[in-house]
């Protein structure tokens, strides 16, 4: 257990930031799931809403550190191949 004022303010960020990161984490993989249902029912129009949707989470997520920046490229190039596909089937 933290003993030092210091160390209890760190255990307190901690805490907090902790739950800050979760949320964040979580908003993504919601995005993520909408986004692989939609490719899955196969609806082309509803795929790229949701695609701008996760794009948008993928990138704040960067910008608040829970993913690097390449694991979101990655995510997105994969996902957008995924409708390009749907789209020309």
């Amino acid at each position: 257990m933290a003993n030092h004022v210091s160390s209890l303010k760190r255990a307190r960020q901690t805490v907090t930031r902790t739950e800050v990161n979760r949320a964040n984490r979580s908003r993504v993989r919601s995005a993520l799931r909408a986004m692989r249902e939609a490719l899955v029912k196969g609806e082309s129009a509803a795929a790229q809403a949701q695609f701008r949707l996760t794009a948008s989470a993928l990138d704040k997520a960067v910008q608040k550190g829970v993913l690097h920046k390449n694991t979101a490229s990655r995510y997105k190039s994969r996902l957008n191949a995924r409708i390009k596909a749907l789209v020309t089937a």
